[in-house]
């Protein structure tokens, strides 16, 4: 058997818990808390049940959530999250990084400074973000089929999504599971510790940003250096996801989280590598592709909604149509005439 995505359910809330106990802080997307989760997996099924998304113009940011499963024991040993449209719920902020330049001419100096803008920009865009694969299963590319999973889920739902796409990646997190950039920046005016305003994010939402973060610019030269060196970076086991982003076309342009000062990296949604390159093809045979330059390792994605699943599977061309290896086929469901989509692993 083989391991699939497919979509979350009620009956995942306990693997969540678990895998949610293991994220070390700093992951919002998915807090070791059981309401919370529960919370979401009762919005995801609410977007997974909505077989009309109605004009795209009147979107809703609808929550999708995908796990990880292994086909042998039936264990969810990772999860991701695709949200259709944020700020639509509540404001969606980030810090953006502006310049402004000044000049005397007493002096003759000219003096950049530095500034982190808190802005909304980024409402309306489609997010891809809560990936979190079990430590036991970080082999075999386990965390790119979990990754790119959703760009196939994207492609196969493009009208539910917006034009541009983002994805947050954590930022610094010390030893003691604090935020150096918190503490330099927003922690100063919030009255709570990095650990305590992630939770209260994570379970009540952003509302208390509004209230109580400055929206004057932040001068960075004025940060401490501990902060100054956080800005943009990620968290070191984020950096495979990092650059997993940046070979979809993903880049970083100057957003940061505003509680830990990771970077928010953004893409033009049809210019997705997985997206741009994904086909939808009827299966004309299922056995073992033949060698000779056509059968190659691919993500293979089926099902609508609720019934997604994806995998990887071996496919190839023959004269009449696609090919997908017999093991595939049957983790995927898959029948002679159905059919998939696919994007070059």
């Amino acid at each position: 058997m083989t391991h699939v995505i497919r979509a979350a359910s009620a009956a995942d809330l306990q693997h969540l818990y678990e895998m949610a106990k293991l994220t070390g802080g700093g992951f919002t997307n998915l807090p070791p808390d059981r309401k919370a989760l529960r919370t979401k997996l009762e919005r995801a099924a609410a977007a997974f049940a909505n077989v009309e998304p109605g004009d795209p113009k009147d979107a809703k940011d609808e929550l999708f959530v995908l796990v990880l499963e292994d086909g042998d024991s039936g264990d969810v040993r990772g999860t991701a999250q695709i949200f259709t449209r944020v700020g639509q719920q509540a404001p969606f902020y980030s810090y953006r990084m502006a310049t402004l330049t000044q000049h005397s001419r007493e002096l003759n100096r000219t003096f950049r400074a530095e500034m982190l803008n808190l802005v909304t920009d980024l409402e309306w865009s489609s997010e891809v973000g809560g990936l979190f694969l079990h430590p036991s299963e970080r082999a075999g590319g386990l965390g790119m089929l979990l990754a790119r999973s959703r760009y196939l889920f994207i492609a196969m739902h493009r009208q539910r999504f917006a034009d541009r796409i983002l994805a947050e990646l954590r930022g610094i997190i010390d030893e003691r599971g604090g935020s150096p950039f918190w503490d330099g920046v927003a922690g100063r005016f919030f009255g709570m510790s990095f650990q305590e305003a992630d939770y209260f994010n994570a379970i009540n939402g952003h509302q208390f940003i509004a209230d109580l973060m400055p929206k004057h610019p932040v001068y960075i030269a004025m940060l401490p250096d501990t902060a100054r060196s956080a800005i943009g970076l990620p968290h070191p086991s984020g950096r495979a996801a990092m650059r997993m982003l940046e070979e979809e076309g993903f880049a970083a342009e100057g957003y940061f989280d505003i509680f830990d000062g990771g970077p928010t990296m953004t893409a033009r949604t049809d210019r997705v590598r997985s997206i741009a390159e994904a086909k939808a093809e009827p299966v004309a045979h299922i056995r073992a592709p033949e060698g000779g330059g056509t059968a190659h390792l691919a993500l293979v994605a089926t099902g609508e909604l609720a019934s997604f699943r994806c995998c990887f599977a071996e496919i190839g061309e023959a004269p009449d149509g696609l090919v997908l290896d017999p093991v595939g086929a049957a983790a995927l469901g898959i029948a002679v005439g159905d059919t998939v989509w696919h994007v070059r692993r």
